[in-house]
């Protein structure tokens, strides 16, 4: 089973923290490398691993290109910081392409807080009709990928008194919600067409699922997760994603249906999660139901290594925090925030 990984960063000055709008310098640095693109503001960048096979794949893509992103940024000045949401003040400048600007035409009231920064993780699946019966099986967990992922404390300054201030903010987009448990393909299609239709969205791009089919490749997309403060629990959620889908496929396989989960339950998962962090139930339980994946996968010794470091440093948030109480100054804090970021402040060592 294929796995990918997408990030985003934002781009801050390295003594005020205040968003800085120099991702075109920093793409002109990289013109060379194509897993590294523009984003929707212009403080934003999207990297992109390749097609992977492994869980140390991901490892090693993830690594170059955020040492690269890194690289680029100092020489323009700028820091590249891995959290969901910029932690001080923002300069929401629309980048110079005529999709984003025609997303923000037509959505003037989100541009504000569009400039939220996500991991979303790609798995490869046999057909589109498996994929949906897949994102069926993906509702019940939505929530616990997302308390693991928290990473977005601070917003305009303050701290949001939440792990992942970037969930509110992006729920705000008319189709960012779960996915249904559709029927089938063409429920799946028929409401994405709706979507267009009405106006709620611009195209199939910007039907904002937090678990969709990928409208341009053959993949289940995950959607819901902050990008990760270090690599480490980048990898941790691509094995989980993939095991996810692994356990779907093979209980659809075997003729299982997928729990009935109300949108309500769904939701609510979601919202603690989004409050909470690591703090809500459910992350053991989710291990427990995809040990026989992980193992399916090889991947069983990287995943509770990852989770075992995840507990005893805490989630992103929480390293956020102690991150900036240590701090004398917000220059200070960038500088923490960005030596994680750019895989500086430690070897890893896997937790037995």
């Amino acid at each position: 089973m294929t796995v990918g990984v997408e990030e985003e960063f934002v781009l801050v000055d390295p003594l005020s923290g205040a968003t800085s709008t120099a991702a075109p310098r920093v793409l002109e640095l990289l013109a060379d490398e194509p897993g590294v693109m523009a984003e929707f503001l212009r403080f934003q960048l999207e990297t992109v691993t390749g097609i992977c096979h492994s869980l140390a794949e991901v490892r090693e893509d993830l690594t170059r290109l955020r040492r690269r992103v890194a690289w680029a940024a100092r020489r323009t000045g700028c820091a590249a910081l891995a959290t969901a949401v910029a932690p001080f003040e923002i300069t929401p400048l629309v980048t110079a392409d005529p999709r984003y600007r025609a997303l923000a035409a037509r959505f003037p009231g989100l541009v504000g807080d569009a400039g939220t920064c996500a991991c979303h993780v790609h798995v490869g699946v046999p057909s589109r009709a498996a994929g949906v019966r897949v994102l069926a099986w993906l509702r019940p967990w939505l929530g616990t990928l997302l308390a693991i992922s928290a990473n977005s404390p601070y917003t305009g300054g303050a701290d949001s008194g939440r792990a992942s201030a970037r969930y509110p903010l992006w729920s705000r987009w008319p189709t960012a919600r779960p996915p249904s448990a559709w029927g089938g393909v063409a429920e799946y299609d028929a409401a994405v067409g709706e979507a267009i239709r009405s106006g709620a969205a611009l195209d199939a791009r910007s039907v904002y699922f937090y678990a969709r089919l990928s409208s341009r490749h053959p993949t289940v997309e995950v959607r819901i997760a902050d990008v990760c403060l270090d690599v480490d629990d980048a990898v941790l959620l691509a094995g989980l994603v993939r095991a996810l889908v692994v356990t779907a496929l093979a209980e659809d396989r075997r003729g299982v249906e997928p729990p009935r989960v109300p949108d309500a339950v769904v939701e609510g998962s979601l919202h603690a999660a989004s409050r909470h962090g690591l703090g809500v139930p459910g992350a053991a339980d989710l291990l427990t139901h995809l040990r026989p994946a992980l193992r399916a996968t090889g991947d069983l010794d990287e995943v509770m290594a990852g989770w075992h470091a995840l507990e005893a440093r805490g989630g992103g948030a929480d390293r956020q925090r102690a991150l900036r109480a240590a701090s004398a100054s917000p220059s200070e804090f960038v500088e923490s925030l960005a030596a994680v970021t750019r895989v500086e402040d430690r070897e890893r060592k896997p937790v037995r």
